[in-house]
């Protein structure tokens, strides 16, 4: 049996550098509270997460400050459609002194991979990310190499411009955590935005973190308690994506043209730890899975043409299902 007064005394315990980096990301980011939240899920689930908002609204400000706070190191790649897989993974180098290859690692060797406006790369791109980011490896000529823990890819797209850009395979964005749908700010933000930018002293981060105490807070956070109802909790959750008809959402069949993978399943129980170690919980409550449902779902749903012509979204059916699924 677990101890959960016990537990609950360690998660406080574990859990108190939260309150700093969320200070410290609000000394830079204004707003964007669940931005914030959903990184912090994000890491401490040790997944990737897809940023999707218009240009300008602190995305990658927010990964750098991110990086800056836990004093790990940091890559931006710029997708363009021009980009080779060497440019992310590296290449071998021929080298005329010592009269062999070389290996010159490229950016994909950092802890935190800002991949800026992912969908403007190509299939071969997209590809060499693929392993990195599932098996956390990388491939360069006959070598296979480990990558640094935390490892943490957070990719950018913009929902408006279609030109020039490819459309990311349903595989690539499967192996995203989260996908965060990002707003503009609010008048009272937007006034401070400008305050902020345009004042002489720019807010300065100091690290408060290393890599060693993400990669324990991991370890902490997969030690928060889930119950077996909430675990056929998710997993109703799930299947209402795959067979409405079963959940009494008849009307629904027609519209999803195919529901959420198994990896959904186990990534709505890992972000559900998470937040419950972010609420400073040591176990997991129904209202956490519903607070963390939208973003690990909304990117896993296919809707039908039925579905787009009625201009249904995602986000429409998972508040049906939130709403017709029993909660325990």
């Amino acid at each position: 049996m677990v101890d959960i007064k016990e537990l609950n005394e360690k998660i406080e315990r574990q859990s108190a550098f939260i309150d700093s980096i969320t200070m410290g990301m609000d000394k830079v980011i204004v707003g964007q509270k669940h931005l914030v939240e959903s990184l912090l899920i994000g890491l401490l689930s040790d997944g990737h997460v897809l940023l999707e908002g218009m240009p300008g609204l602190a995305k990658t400000l927010a990964v750098k400050t991110l990086s800056d706070l836990i004093k790990a190191d940091f890559s931006r790649i710029q997708f363009t459609p021009d980009l080779l897989p060497a440019d992310v993974i590296g290449t071998m180098i021929y080298s005329q002194k010592s009269e062999e290859f070389n290996i010159r690692k490229g950016p994909i060797f950092a802890n935190f991979i800002l991949a800026d406006e992912i969908n403007r790369a190509p299939a071969k791109v997209q590809s060499a990310l693929l392993e990195a980011m599932q098996e956390r490896q990388v491939t360069i000529g006959d070598k296979t190499y480990a990558l640094d823990e935390p490892f943490m890819v957070l990719a950018t797209q913009n929902p408006i411009e279609q030109e020039g850009t490819y459309p990311l395979p349903e595989a690539q964005v499967d192996r995203f955590m989260l996908k965060v749908v990002i707003d503009y700010p609010n008048k009272e933000e937007e006034k401070l935005i400008i305050r902020q930018n345009l004042g002489k002293d720019q807010p300065e981060v100091t690290p408060i973190l290393t890599p060693k105490d993400i990669v324990q807070a991991c370890d902490v956070v997969r030690q928060v308690y889930i119950d077996e109802k909430i675990e056929k909790y998710i997993i109703d959750i799930v299947f209402a994506t795959r067979f409405p008809q079963d959940y009494k959402m008849e009307n629904m069949k027609d519209m999803i043209a195919f529901g959420a993978s198994p990896r959904a399943s186990i990534n709505l129980a890992l972000a559900s730890r998470a937040y419950a170690f972010i609420m400073r919980r040591g176990y997991v409550i129904p209202e956490d899975v519903r607070a963390v449902c939208y973003d690990v779902l909304r990117h896993r749903i296919g809707l039908s043409y039925e579905a787009e012509a009625n201009n249904l979204t995602s986000e429409e059916i998972i508040t049906d299902i939130l709403n017709t699924v029993e909660v325990p």
